[in-house]
């Protein structure tokens, strides 16, 4: 029997995502386990597998396409099926649609005749030809990418249904725009204009003599960044703490196991394996806040901060704590090089205990850091500087790294954060501990 292919809910609160390309074509055989379609979420392009066999019978939503979770986007076909009622199948999953053509149509006919009328689903078939109408069409996401990249779609031919701009339209424009921008102001000499597509323009109160700007429209990747960290900021209560770190048995440890390693291990994954081992020492502070109750992790699953292109991802390494330094290492540079290529799957950087976010590699001294919630804290780690200490009375020079921890008051006191900051630091100071 024929059924519906919803939109899944991709990454844990999503309300909607985009279909960047379907895998199968109408008409073709899919297996339990197949990719079906690739599906963009604000943070990465998962590949959506089928989770039975049959055959694509009617796509709902085009590609390119920002579909609601939940809405239809598809129709699968058992094997042999000729006659498929895909209006019976939309009305009985709760969606408004055109009244069913006549008896005895089949089924490639009904699918054509029939699509879904909700938000997310809207008639990906039924659009009146672009060149006819005059109109633009264009996907949401096509829109978007337009508008990041300053480009028109007036001038864009669309290779989607019924001549629909879809991605790949933007980024064909976005490769050719360069060239051809060059192209025309050569063959026209100085005095010609450049195509209006190469060139954002900027605001009216720009030209009447205020500074000039261009608005570079939010991706959903940093609308999501910026809510969340709004509501983290104005309802988690942070308190912070810092410490300094003696480096030196570590750096020298680091020099000396990079000399006989083939893996060269960094001050990052020493940090991570520290935090994995004082939260194992103090595992009361490995908690988040829910309404209902305090929740207590079993393990030490940390949230490493990775700058991309399109905002900050905290991809997971679980259980940190049963794991070699190696490992750890092996594992955020993975991690990391699949979060700025949008690679990562949503378990990949969702379900972390604690985070680390370490901009000591861009010389800053120190930071607060904003809980990335429903975690209770966040490590933030400055750069390793030279510094005076006093050691058994004696002025000398030491390698010394600062550190803040940024802690939600409704799940830890101080004084569990203070005991838990000593133990990390125990373990940064003598980072032979932290390792057997």
């Amino acid at each position: 029997m024929a059924k519906l292919i919803k939109m899944p809910e991709i990454a844990a609160n999503a309300t909607s995502a985009v279909i960047v390309q379907w895998s199968r074509k109408e008409g073709e055989a899919i297996k339990a386990g197949e990719c079906l379609a690739e599906i963009e979420t604000d943070k990465a392009v998962i590949e959506y597998d089928a989770d039975s066999n049959g055959v694509l019978g009617k796509i709902l939503a085009a590609a390119g396409q920002e579909v609601e979770v939940g809405a239809p986007i598809a129709v699968l076909f058992e094997e042999g099926e000729t006659q498929v009622d895909i209006a019976a199948l939309l009305a009985a999953a709760g969606v408004a649609v055109e009244p069913p053509p006549a008896a005895g149509t089949t089924a490639s006919a009904i699918a054509t005749a029939t699509a879904a009328t909700t938000t997310g689903a809207a008639e990906p078939e039924r659009e009146p030809d672009a060149a006819a109408s005059g109109r633009i069409f264009a996907s949401p996401l096509a829109r978007r990418l337009a508008q990041e990249r300053g480009l028109a779609l007036a001038g864009m031919t669309g290779s989607g249904p019924h001549g629909r701009i879809v991605r790949r339209d933007v980024e064909a424009a976005a490769q050719a725009a360069p060239a051809t921008a060059a192209d025309a102001t050569a063959a026209a000499g100085s005095d010609a204009t450049p195509p209006a597509i190469a060139i954002p323009i900027p605001s009216a109160s720009a030209a009447q003599g205020s500074a000039a700007f261009t608005d570079i429209p939010h991706s959903g990747m940093r609308r999501t960044i910026a809510r969340r960290l709004s509501e983290s900021k104005a309802s988690i209560p942070h308190f912070y703490l810092s410490a300094d770190c003696r480096m030196d048995r570590l750096l020298a440890l680091r020099a000396e196991i990079n000399a006989a390693g083939t893996r060269k291990i960094s001050v990052n994954d020493f940090i991570v394996k520290a935090v994995a081992a004082a939260l194992q020492s103090v595992p009361d502070m490995n908690v988040s806040w829910t309404e209902a109750a305090l929740r207590k992790y079993q393990q030490a699953d940390i949230s490493v901060a990775v700058s991309t292109e399109g905002g900050l991802i905290t991809p997971v390494v679980r259980n940190a704590g049963g794991k070699t330094l190696s490992a750890i290492s092996r594992e955020i540079v993975d991690l990391a090089a699949r979060a700025r290529s949008g690679a990562l799957a949503p378990n990949e950087y969702q379900g972390g205990s604690f985070t680390v976010s370490n901009l000591g590699m861009f010389g800053v001294r120190e930071f607060s850091a904003i809980i990335n919630p429903p975690q209770a804290a966040i490590l933030a780690v400055g750069a390793t500087l030279s510094q005076p200490v006093v050691v058994d009375g004696q002025l000398a020079v030491a390698q010394v790294m600062k550190v803040t921890l940024s802690v939600d008051h409704r799940a830890v006191d101080g004084a569990l954060a203070a005991q838990w900051l000593a133990a990390f630091q125990r373990c940064i100071e003598n980072p032979l501990s932290a390792l057997i």
